[in-house]
């Protein structure tokens, strides 16, 4: 009788992880690469495979207890086509989970899945009741939530991991062999995007979204910033016009606070925030993540170029944490680095607006005092808002408000 045992590998830099799910038992025959153990950490959930098929004599882990680099998992008499094999354990990468999705939907707990899953499910805003388990005994892994939520992007039915009479919005068939056409290529969307994607569909969906547009004249303080340039720059800065308009909106959010809240989770109550942090979208090479500038209006123009700084450094890395992420009462999106002249962003919920920035453009600008055109740096914003929560002329004088803020770089300073 040959018998290994097989431990936990590599797992990074975890230490007493803890066991949610548990695979096998004595007795069952499995495959190489057959899940043993699922393990999460607060940033992470991981599989744990076999590194040899065979019978599992017996079990050293159990559900809830902790393990680290090096514990049993299970002893295994090997398959005779295995006994060649080395017993030398895999590398194991966990699979982060950014948390830039939050939802206060709520999960029954008599499903069968594990805290993970559950997470998942929260974070993209999918009811468990509607969603299939493809796991041992149909217990529903978050691979089944990743499913469910393609399926209805795409508009399919009768598949595993999706039950009927979901409710909710479908895409039309887009089973569609484009290779007729000429040739193609596919190409996996990376996790941050899938997630983004669920993210934003949902929002648009259910948000009943307008959109203000507007533009300020920053002529006075593209000056302003260019002048100060050098004094950033000796403490390791960059003044953008980003650090500008986040004190505009801070401004702009305590002269008009039902901006700075989410409806309650009965839609019939606003809950207003006392605390002002700013959600920055940032371009990655992974997709489009947004983390979030904390006490924002405690903070001077270059504390928050060092806040910026430091995020987007982290964003760019994929070093963002969940609390990078989270807390955010307003977001700004902004393209002005790329181009384009307006557009329409969709709203983070649970905030009720966010700010949509374009490329600064030189216009001609009537003059009173000299009678004439005179060349203006004027830039495009676009408001996006929850109209359950905000009306029209609240919206409008909330991006005159910014823009005003803008203009004048006195305003900003007081």
């Amino acid at each position: 009788m040959n018998i290994i045992d097989i431990i936990v590998p590599d797992i990074g830099e975890y230490k007493n992880v803890l066991v949610i799910e548990l695979a096998v038992k004595p007795g069952d025959v499995i495959k190489k690469e057959a899940t043993l153990i699922t393990l999460e950490t607060d940033k992470a959930a991981m599989d744990i495979p076999s590194t040899h098929s065979g019978i599992v004599k017996s079990v050293h882990v159990s559900l809830n207890s902790k393990v680290s680099q090096g514990d049993k998992i299970i002893s295994l008499e090997l398959e005779s086509s295995e006994l060649e094999s080395s017993d030398i354990p895999v590398e194991i990468k966990p699979e982060i989970k950014p948390e830039i999705l939050k939802t206060n939907l709520t999960i029954s707990s008599d499903i069968y899945a594990g805290p993970a899953t559950r997470r998942v499910a929260r974070e993209l805003g999918v009811d468990l009741t509607k969603v299939m388990g493809t796991g041992r005994k149909n217990r529903i892994v978050s691979s089944d939530v990743f499913q469910f939520v393609k399926a209805i992007m795409t508009g399919q039915s009768g598949l595993p991991g999706v039950n009927s009479g979901s409710g909710l919005f479908v895409a039309p068939d887009l089973d569609i062999d484009f290779s007729k056409f000429g040739a193609v290529e596919s190409k996996p969307l990376s996790r941050i995007k899938k997630l983004t994607a669920a993210n934003l569909h949902r929002n648009w969906v259910k948000i009943p979204h307008v959109t203000q547009f507007e533009e300020s004249d920053v002529t006075e303080l593209e000056l302003f910033r260019q002048e100060n340039q050098a004094e950033a720059q000796k403490r390791n800065l960059k003044l953008t016009p980003l650090v500008f308009i986040i004190k505009a909106v801070v401004s702009a959010l305590k002269a008009y606070p039902q901006f700075n809240a989410s409806l309650s989770k009965n839609g019939e109550d606003l809950i207003l925030k006392k605390y002002i942090n700013v959600g920055v979208a940032v371009d990655t090479p992974n997709g489009l993540v947004v983390p979030v500038v904390k006490q924002a209006d405690t903070k001077s123009l270059f504390d928050l170029a060092s806040d910026l700084g430091i995020l987007s450094q982290k964003a760019r890395e994929g070093k963002l944490t969940g609390q990078d992420m989270q807390g955010g009462c307003f977001s700004i999106s902004s393209l002005g680095g790329i181009g384009g002249t307006l557009f329409t962003p969709i709203i983070n919920a649970p905030e009720v607006a966010i700010l949509g920035i374009s490329k600064t453009q030189i216009k001609p600008v009537w003059d009173d005092k000299t009678g004439s055109f005179v060349p203006r740096k004027c830039l495009p914003l676009s408001l996006s808002y929850d109209h359950r929560v905000i009306d029209g002329a609240e919206a409008a004088r909330f991006i005159v408000h910014v823009a005003k803020q803008l203009q004048d770089i006195r305003k900003l300073l007081l």
